[in-house]
């Protein structure tokens, strides 16, 4: 296809800085920070913070706090209803919405600058994909949505949805001309409308060769999905035509493709690799990610969809991008944003060109955003380096669970828990993720200890409500990647719980009483009976 052959030469040039950079980490970082403190200390939030446009790596290290969220909010907060200035000197394009650990929702301003910065990690990024995959020139992509919660559409633009907006202008239209669903699904009206016109078009296109989700647990939603709604797929690509469905998909084109409803109309809905090869037969690639809590559920998706090479995700966030999978590595996207690295044990702090193999470290990242020295909540392990730059495993959320990208904490667990009103009688021993809640999907149940019988009816539906408030629960839930909350009440369930810990590894004297835990596999069928879900 031409519009692929035109995006790969796009990225071309975006490549070559960085493989011709690999040989020398140390030298990009410092340059990349002296262009950024340059556009931070002009803007009205420099001048507060007092940064200079001359600093140093070590003058920028010693003089800055660590920061998170909190400590930008108020910043942000008034920036964004328009009394206070950007925290940058670069256009601002828009806030995107993502989870804190201690509210529902913080707004990150997107910047120009910082949208040239995920720019850079792109290209390289799509230059390597066609690289070691040539299947991917000949037929369409699909990129995932950047998907938001029902209850946000409304008051969004519409570019927040469209993962294709990371890219700079030109590329975006070429990669846009290579796609298979059009960023325009993302105007239905709820979630269900905008997964039910992506697999329309999905299934209508033959020729499909990547399918790239972040979390696969949403892959696996989307092929669970195509066969409820088999039946109304396959009428609506028949007769190009939403029906029922129509007013909610705000005048989005419907496909039409006879061979996909024929062979939906042929299909039984369940389970079946067949099925799926002979829908999408140039089907090249899929990727997801692929470590942490995400593994089993990336292997899950891999058995469903044989026919397609497999390549993990590396580690994005809505603040910006970490690594990427690249020649075989995830290595550091030292030309996006200013990189360093925190030691979790003695909150030492490293530069880029020090780390060694080994090592595990927690990111922070100064971007175009305006957010510097920002601390990720993530786990990396140094696996190696690519030149002078190292190369990154992600280990896992630090003090959160995050099943399928929902992040949550045990702070925001407990707020949930306190809007929650729990009978007497009844004493909450803790909340626990738990990857297959009997459902097939992961889940969070809250263990009660005392008689079932005391458990009200609709205190699973009220602990899912509470949850909810959590941004990206709301959308996992909205999205059914995750089952709805659980409750299971019962006699000594300390002790049940206590002997969970053992079973998976604890020592006795170290076990503590958590309000948050994540219990890799099924939710134990003894307490499987006796749990109340919330519907």
């Amino acid at each position: 296809m031409l519009g692929h052959r035109l995006l790969n030469l796009a990225a071309a040039r975006g490549h070559r800085r960085f493989v011709n950079g690999l040989k020398d980490v140390e030298s990009a970082q410092r340059c990349q920070l002296a262009e950024l403190v340059q556009a931070v200390a002009v803007s009205e939030n420099g001048r507060r913070l007092g940064v200079g446009a001359d600093w140093s790596w070590e003058q920028f290290r010693d003089r800055l706090p660590v920061t998170g969220y909190e400590d930008w909010r108020a910043t942000v907060e008034r920036a964004r209803a328009g009394d206070g200035g950007p925290l940058i000197d670069s256009p601002l394009v828009r806030y995107q919405p993502t989870s804190g650990s201690t509210s529902a929702i913080k707004w990150i301003p997107y910047s120009k600058r910082f949208l040239a910065e995920l720019d850079a990690a792109i290209s390289p990024w799509i230059v390597d994909l066609y690289r070691q995959y040539p299947g991917l020139r000949r037929g369409g992509h699909y990129w995932s949505m950047s998907w938001v919660p029902t209850a946000l559409r409304d008051s969004m633009r519409e570019d927040v949805n469209d993962d294709l907006q990371l890219m700079s202008f030109g590329k975006r239209l070429l990669a846009g001309a290579t796609q298979s669903v059009p960023q325009s699904v993302s105007l239905a009206r709820s979630s269900d409308d905008s997964l039910f016109a992506t697999l329309a078009y999905l299934v209508a296109d033959r020729k499909l060769s990547l399918l790239s989700v972040w979390s696969p647990t949403f892959g696996l939603g989307l092929l669970d999905a195509l066969g409820v709604w088999r039946e109304e797929l396959a009428q609506v690509l028949t007769d190009g035509d939403w029906g029922r469905r129509t007013d909610a998909m705000a005048g989005v084109a419907c496909p039409r493709s006879r061979r996909a409803a024929r062979l939906l109309r042929d299909w039984n809905g369940e389970d079946d690799s067949a099925f799926f090869a002979t829908l999408w037969p140039r089907l090249a690639l899929v990727s997801a990610w692929d470590t942490s809590a995400s593994a089993p559920w990336a292997r899950r998706l891999q058995q469903r969809l044989p026919q397609a090479a497999f390549q993990g995700k590396g580690l994005w966030a809505t603040e910006g991008v970490v690594t990427f999978p690249f020649q075989g590595r995830n290595p550091l996207a030292y030309r996006s944003h200013v990189y360093e690295f925190q030691d979790p044990q003695d909150d030492r702090i490293y530069a880029p060109w020090e780390l060694r193999r080994g090592q595990r470290v927690v990111p922070l990242m100064s971007t175009g955003t305006g957010l510097l020295r920002y601390q990720l909540n993530d786990l990396v392990e140094v696996d190696g380096h690519l030149g002078t730059v190292p190369s990154l495993r992600f280990l896992g959320r630090r003090g959160s669970t995050d099943l399928v990208g929902e992040k949550l904490t045990g702070e925001s667990v407990s707020q949930a828990l306190d809007k929650v009103s729990v009978p007497a009688g009844l004493a909450p021993v803790g909340v626990v993720a738990v990857d297959d809640n009997h459902t097939g999907i992961p889940g969070y149940v809250l263990l009660l200890d005392g008689e079932p019988e005391h458990m009200p009816s609709a205190l699973a539906h009220h602990l899912d409500d509470a949850l909810q408030a959590n941004f990206h629960y709301q959308l996992a839930r909205n999205l059914k990647q995750l089952a709805p909350a659980g409750c299971v009440a019962l006699p000594g369930m300390r002790d049940i719980y206590l002997d969970q810990c053992r079973r998976r590894g604890m020592i006795e004297g170290n076990i503590k009483m958590e309000i948050l835990q994540h219990w890799r596999g099924r939710l134990p069928d003894a307490l499987c009976p006796v749990a109340e879900a919330a519907q």
